[in-house]
């Protein structure tokens, strides 16, 4: 058993650091807004701290899941910085899902400190972080995967090296790009049969069972129906997302022709006032253009 950091007790965060605590490991939380770690020290135990440096000193492993590139930074940065409290030896792992030259960015800091960095970002959404069943996609150093793996495995269904600093978040921007073009098209087959007049149920029921099928069909097709968005993976942080992607694909020369039609599709949605709302809402822009 190990002594962690986890910084960040978001949608994610919350119930991935509870996993670590169940696992036996010693745990101390960092949030930027108190209460929420006074809440998960009250669930289940362990301590919390006033600074991501304090919750980081004397740690083995320091576990980051905020909300963007600039969130990142300030929570490993700095004085108050989790950097400034890990010992030389120790690992930071990050589960944000940010920029690949921010996280190459950390990764020489963290270096030149003689800590470990791996960008570990993750799929599975809130109820993958609650059942202890995401998708773990990781980038850094070997040697200092095969140590963080069994600390990560803690909440994964999988958990795999895909390369070195960065190969983590350009796995997770193929992530992204694939379920962008995926909900969309799940949102006009729905859209569809509503407007053909089919049972949706029985058409998914059908269907899913064929080559259409996907895990967005099978977890969302019943709420998107039934017009509720009140849940998973808002809109908000699928758009900042998709601009990473976007972004990065700038740089490497990609095309992304379908990803960047339904990053606009998201800016509708939000437009709608639906920035909170599921991904699967895209659904929503149909019908009322219909």
């Amino acid at each position: 058993m190990a002594k962690l950091a986890f910084l960040g007790l978001g949608v994610m965060g919350y119930p991935m650091a509870g996993h670590l605590k169940a696992a036996g490991h010693e745990v101390t939380v960092f949030n930027r807004t108190p209460a929420k770690a006074e809440a998960w020290v009250a669930e289940h135990g362990g301590a919390r701290a006033d600074t991501p440096g304090e919750a980081a000193q004397g740690a083995e492993f320091v576990i980051s899941c905020v909300g963007n590139d600039d969130d990142l930074r300030s929570v490993c940065l700095g004085e108050a910085g989790a950097f400034a409290g890990m010992a030389a030896g120790s690992v930071l792992v990050d589960h944000t899902t940010v920029s690949a030259k921010v996280t190459r960015e950390l990764y020489a800091a963290a270096e030149s400190d003689g800590i470990g960095f791996v960008d570990a970002p993750i799929s599975g959404g809130q109820a993958g972080a609650e059942n202890g069943a995401l998708s773990v996609m990781c980038g850094g150093d070997a040697a200092v995967y095969d140590r963080a793996e069994p600390i990560i495995a803690a909440y994964a269904r999988i958990c795999r090296r895909i390369g070195d600093s960065g190969a983590g978040q350009m796995t997770k921007m193929c992530n992204q790009i694939a379920i962008a073009g995926l909900v969309q098209g799940l949102s006009e087959a729905l859209h569809f049969a509503e407007t053909a007049g089919l049972d949706g149920r029985a058409v998914v029921e059908v269907i899913s069972q064929g080559a259409a099928g996907s895990w967005q069909m099978a977890n969302r097709y019943e709420t998107m129906l039934d017009d509720h968005f009140e849940h998973g993976f808002a809109v908000d942080w699928m758009r900042k997302d998709l601009d990473i992607c976007l972004s990065t694909a700038d740089e490497t020369g990609a095309s992304l022709p379908v990803t960047a039609l339904v990053d606009q599709f998201y800016k509708d949605v939000q437009r709608m006032g639906g920035g909170r709302w599921d991904t699967s809402s895209l659904i929503k822009r149909l019908r009322a253009a219909g």
